[in-house]
């Protein structure tokens, strides 16, 4: 498997960038995004223009959202942790990505909170952002299990959710998408899903087969057996 390789920025692009970013956040500290961030929302959104728009409507809803008080003891949060509904786990894949764990077994679509779930969801893209090594890669591994998935773990609007926070608010944090322990169940739903998706982002979502090929994404023995 051959690392994915970034598009370049722009550098007159990514100088104009900052430029408009430093006036925005002179005034208001909580408006700063590093280098690493006006990259990524500038190979997300193609002009610098877009991008600053980008950003400043995501700074208003990380405001908005309360995205700074999603902490593990908000009941949101700690009631899908405590149901085990992801993990960010303590190790990385081979390319040194946080890495968020997904047992699809533990969720029903018809038995949970959907804003409650979105909330944890991006507790868990925090979190895991934060143990981004940025100078060395600055995106994440989400793995999802399909071990023991039935119609009744199958969520559109957890997955649209997804999608949508990632496309907008997380732009280019996703490095890769292992679907692991997959059956032909899920089939029909992937190809729901896959209408939803860029070209860009469809490309980084891969079916693993066997154990000897998920070696190539990340140790094996760094997934969880308890949940």
């Amino acid at each position: 498997m051959a690392e994915q390789v970034l598009k370049e920025v722009n550098e007159n692009d990514l100088k104009d960038l900052k430029a408009r970013m430093k006036m925005i956040a002179d005034a208001d500290p909580s408006q700063y995004q590093n280098d690493f961030a006006l990259k990524r929302y500038l190979r997300a959104f193609k002009t610098t223009d877009d991008a600053f728009k980008a950003i400043l409507k995501t700074n208003k809803w990380r405001a908005e959202y309360g995205v700074a008080g999603l902490t593990p003891d908000l009941p949101a949060i700690k009631t899908n942790m405590e149901a085990n509904k992801a993990r960010v786990l303590r190790h990385r894949d081979m390319y040194g990505r946080p890495i968020i764990y997904i047992p699809a077994k533990n969720h029903s679509a018809n038995e949970r909170d959907l804003d409650e779930l979105t909330k944890f969801i991006v507790y868990c893209l925090e979190e895991a952002g934060k143990k981004c090594f940025e100078e060395i890669i600055d995106n994440l591994c989400i793995v999802f299990d399909l071990q023991d998935f039935g119609l009744g773990c199958m969520d559109y609007q957890v997955i649209k959710n997804l999608i949508w926070l990632l496309a907008r608010h997380y732009p280019e944090r996703l490095g890769v998408c292992l679907i692991i322990n997959s059956s032909a169940l899920f089939s029909g739903c992937w190809a729901v899903i896959k209408g939803w998706l860029d070209e860009n982002t469809t490309s980084k979502v891969k079916f693993v087969g066997s154990e000897e090929e998920l070696c190539t994404y990340l140790i094996p023995d760094v997934l969880p057996t308890d949940i």
